[in-house]
């Protein structure tokens, strides 16, 4: 991703995060890996309790649109993502007896040692208003069709569409909260590259509920 990358925690906005596999692979190219991949998020916004606007699962990469979680931070939450999806794969590729891990070279033998799943970093946008929220949503949604991947959003099911639409429940329940509101004194703090904070702003911050 790119070089310098700053992250903004802590002003109570969405985060509108994109993550590729590594070197753009489509490594959630089958409908299998899709749905192993959307069992994980749903465990990830209960454990570290985040409300999720928005997401979409395309074959190499996905996007999501949530709030800061109560427990950790979005980077936290990236982080057992990709590390469980990639732990998932290769526990199930050995038990099928083959790598689930491609590498997908072009030529020569097989390589041993697959390549990584994900890229390392992943890209976050603060989404600090409505309108902006809507047009991400409207991106994600739209990407579909413009990728030649459905004639029409609500025929992809790896996608937040079908929950608005229809209002029903997906694998990742969208704009859904079941535990209570909590209201912390968080800092406002900017993460750099290296993982480095400043704090930049302090105060309670308070939390809205969401539906």
């Amino acid at each position: 991703m790119t070089k310098g990358l700053h992250r903004y925690y802590g002003a109570h906005h969405l985060h509108f995060i994109t993550c590729s596999c590594y070197h753009r692979q489509p490594q959630l190219d089958t409908s299998e890996r899709r749905d192993l991949f959307l069992s994980i998020p749903e465990e990830a916004r209960q454990k570290y309790r985040f409300v999720v606007h928005g997401y979409v699962i395309m074959p190499e990469h996905f996007h999501l649109l949530i709030t800061e979680p109560e427990e950790g931070d979005p980077s936290v939450v990236m982080k057992v993502l990709k590390e469980r999806f990639t732990k998932k794969l290769r526990t199930k590729g050995k038990s099928a007896g083959a790598p689930l891990i491609a590498s997908f070279a072009m030529s020569g033998p097989p390589d041993p040692d697959p390549a990584p799943v994900w890229q390392k970093r992943f890209y976050d946008f603060n989404v600090w208003t409505e309108q902006k929220q809507i047009e991400k949503l409207r991106y994600m949604h739209r990407n579909l069709v413009k990728r030649g991947l459905v004639d029409k959003p609500e025929q992809w099911e790896w996608s937040s569409f079908r929950s608005y639409l229809y209002r029903v429940t997906g694998l990742v329940r969208v704009k859904f909260q079941e535990w209570p509101l909590e209201i912390k004194a968080r800092p406002v703090a900017t993460f750099s590259d290296g993982n480095s904070a400043s704090l930049i702003r302090s105060g309670p911050l308070i939390r809205k509920e969401r539906e």
